[in-house]
């Protein structure tokens, strides 16, 4: 194989080329975009994986799990994971006024991007919060999930907490939180759902994200979880 001129050199000789033309960054993209096309060189493209998602299967072995303990504090929690899809730091922060069991809602503040959101639960589930709840206000409770020493959970804590169950149920890869988070965003976008009913509760930033946020109530989207929320595994 010969060798090849230096990157550099060839680059001059290519300006003495283009100089006449006064390019800007456009028309040089635009002219290599053809050469690359001229000499079939392909664009590399990295390969991404998609993230593992716990099976409706494995999701119902691990509720059991939870639900053989009868630690009602715990039910509680993975049932907010599923039924809401918060990431953990968002679910340690939640605090007992930003439920609205009336709404059969929760607000998320300072989300991932530092925004506030409302996400839904069942309102099949509305009953087990309320009586969550109460327990939590008896005890001068503050936050949604917190220790007995009136300290909101750890992401830690949890993490360790979902680790034990999943071992206990006889699963062999770990479902974090954020694998619930993945499932509850996956079935629902096989059971039809919209991605634009989908995004204003999963708290994605992204323009598209933005702009369905811009044009779609969230009284529509809330109509469309509560219709197949109740086909949910658990």
């Amino acid at each position: 194989m010969t060798s090849r001129t230096s990157a550099r050199k060839k680059a001059r000789e290519v300006a003495k080329l283009l100089r006449a033309e006064r390019p800007d960054y456009a028309y040089l993209k635009d002219v290599f975009r053809h050469l690359r096309a001229e000499l079939e060189v392909e664009v590399p493209t990295s390969s991404r994986r998609l993230p593992w998602v716990p099976t409706e299967e494995q999701v119902r072995v691990l509720y059991q799990a939870v639900w053989r303990t009868r630690r009602t504090a715990d039910l509680v929690l993975i049932k907010t994971f599923l039924y809401t899809g918060v990431r953990v730091s968002e679910l340690v922060a939640i605090r007992l006024n930003d439920v609205d069991l009336e709404a059969c809602q929760m607000r998320v503040n300072l989300g991932k991007g530092s925004k506030d959101r409302i996400v839904p639960f069942p309102l099949g589930f509305r009953e087990t919060l309320a009586l969550h709840i109460e327990h939590r206000k008896q005890r001068g409770g503050n936050y949604l999930f917190e220790s007995s020493w009136k300290r909101h959970y750890s992401d830690r804590g949890i993490r360790r907490m979902l680790e034990r169950y999943t071992a206990e149920a006889g699963i062999e890869r770990n479902i974090s939180p954020h694998k619930l988070r993945h499932y509850l965003l996956t079935w629902l976008k096989k059971q039809g759902i919209d991605d634009a009913l989908i995004q204003p509760y999963s708290g994605h930033s992204s323009r598209q994200s933005l702009e369905v946020y811009s044009r779609l109530a969230l009284g529509e989207a809330q109509k469309e979880y509560e219709r197949v929320i109740s086909r949910f595994p658990v």
